[in-house]
């Protein structure tokens, strides 16, 4: 009789609480924004003019497997993660790029050929609409992620009255300023990278308030890892 209640005291000590799903997911920002990042760039090059258009497949490449399949978990993850902005911002660029993608495989040319421009600017401009409101949010982030949206919606809209108006020169303002946000967005991919790596800011964001761009949902503090080490 001891001897079994000896057994059921030690299982009952070893016994350890169990961890929430959200806790035990680890931030899902930085691979979002490394997948935004290096699309943007690739198509920002094309679209500045530094690189032939003849390149675009490659794009469409990268648009739906690394800029929209990655970003569009990214962005779940983000929800699970309790991280609002983080979650709307990868989703729905994620939904972005791979619309992007099924744009110019499918679609494009079901649009009577005089009207193509006109069509993709107005869908430019529209994303651009959703960058200038997710950068006024981004001003309770970090200034690393502001000026991400700062250069972002500005690439959108030159691009969409580049493309509607015929006017190259502002299409390849809109590609340097795309080419913009696709660095910011590395250095921010970076930063939180190696923050999450070592467990401390050493590149600095710049946070405008007590949020970093992604932090755990309140109350999960406890099951927060304590090392972010490689062997963790």
């Amino acid at each position: 009789m001891a001897t079994t209640a000896g057994r059921q005291g030690a299982a009952t000590a070893t016994v350890r609480p169990r961890v929430p799903l959200p806790a035990r997911l680890a931030d899902p920002v930085p691979v979002g924004l490394a997948g935004f990042g290096l699309s943007t760039f690739v198509l920002g090059m094309i679209q500045s003019g530094l690189v032939n258009k003849s390149a675009l497949p490659v794009v469409l490449g990268l648009a739906l497997a690394y800029g929209g399949l990655m970003q569009l978990l990214a962005g779940m993850w983000a929800f699970v993660r309790n991280n609002t902005f983080a979650a709307v911002a990868l989703s729905s660029y994620g939904a972005f790029w791979i619309s992007f993608w099924a744009l110019n495989t499918f679609y494009m040319d079901k649009i009577p050929a005089k009207e193509q421009n006109a069509a993709l600017g107005l869908y430019l401009i529209a994303w651009g609409v959703f960058s200038f409101y997710m950068w006024i949010i981004s001003f309770r982030v970090n200034l690393g992620v502001m000026l991400v949206f700062i250069t972002l919606w500005p690439a959108y809209v030159l691009l969409g009255i580049g493309t509607t108006s015929g006017v190259m020169g502002l299409v390849h303002l809109g590609g340097a300023f795309a080419i913009a946000t696709a660095v910011l967005a590395w250095y921010v991919s970076f930063a939180d990278t190696l923050h999450n790596t070592v467990g401390r800011q050493i590149v600095p964001l710049v946070p405008f308030g007590d949020k970093q761009v992604d932090e755990p949902p309140a109350g999960l503090e406890e099951f927060e890892p304590v090392s972010h080490g490689p062997g963790t």
